[in-house]
């Protein structure tokens, strides 16, 4: 293995680690420069386990030989420096000890990830990196075939989503629907799937209702955080279906809403 002890945090070696708190800049960075970053060595070992493959890694010293182990197998550096060193690279603390940076594998078109699959959940617009990790979390461990996510979705490969779904995100099948606003129910129709929207109306059906007769092959699409799905996305969905609320609360987190749609629809 190769372990470069780091000094100096504007190395240009450590370009891939910089500034990580600008989620605006890893949004634009990432997909562009076809990397993206595991934290931890749990999530860097699930990365690993899915066949992607490393970069480099940056890492604490007393995490350096764990990490270093675990990518012995790849003719790649692992900087290792102190916590002060490294919170001055990325912008954080890094309370996991150890960062990877992953070469983004290429995604599937939509139709070859949906052959064969019963259900499946889409995101639409869902632009909380913490929400889509958490979706992920919840669609493989409730059986979830695959994840389709529109294009103004946010990265289900940020470091937060991934973080959040402890690497989940590398377990369950997705791919960005690139023409969602157009014809993207339209297609999923066409691939034999049965399309759910998530939302408030008052023709809704009562989410234990339609899970006593769910569909074979089922699609359950659910909308950005605040205003929910796009109304024009509701009016070309076979159905809307609600999950019934008591309290005076009207929805719940996207995130929260997932599980128990999935959880009740399962398979």
């Amino acid at each position: 293995m190769h372990l470069v002890p780091i000094s100096d945090p504007g190395d240009e070696a450590l370009r891939d680690y910089r500034d990580l708190t600008d989620v605006v800049l890893r949004r634009l960075a990432e997909p562009e420069g076809g990397l993206y970053l595991a934290e931890s060595v749990k999530v860097i070992e699930r990365a690993l386990r899915a066949g992607h493959r490393p970069r480099s890694a940056l890492v604490l010293p007393k995490w350096a030989d764990e990490v270093g182990e675990l990518l012995g197998g790849f003719d790649i550096p692992i900087f290792v420096g102190e916590s002060s060193v490294l919170e001055s690279i990325t912008g954080f603390v890094m309370h996991r000890g150890a960062l990877a940076s992953m070469h983004r594998p290429e995604l599937a078109p939509v139709s070859e990830l949906l052959a064969g699959v019963r259900r499946i959940v889409v995101l639409e617009d869902i632009v909380d990196h913490t929400n889509v990790g958490a979706i992920f979390r919840n669609a493989a461990a409730m059986g979830v075939d695959a994840v389709l996510v529109t294009p103004r979705c946010a990265d289900p490969l940020y470091r937060r989503s991934v973080r959040v779904s402890m690497g989940t995100v590398f377990q369950v099948p997705w791919t960005r629907i690139e023409d969602w606003d157009a014809s993207g129910v339209r297609l999923l129709r066409e691939l034999g799937f049965r399309v759910a929207a998530l939302g408030l109306r008052d023709d809704a059906i009562p989410l234990d209702d339609y899970a006593a007769s769910a569909p074979e092959r089922l699609a359950l699409v659910f909308g950005t955080e605040g205003d929910g799905l796009l109304p024009s996305t509701m009016a070309a969905a076979d159905d809307v279906v609600m999950i019934p609320m008591s309290g005076g609360v009207d929805s719940l987190n996207v995130a929260s809403a997932t599980g128990i749609a999935i959880w009740a629809t399962r398979a």
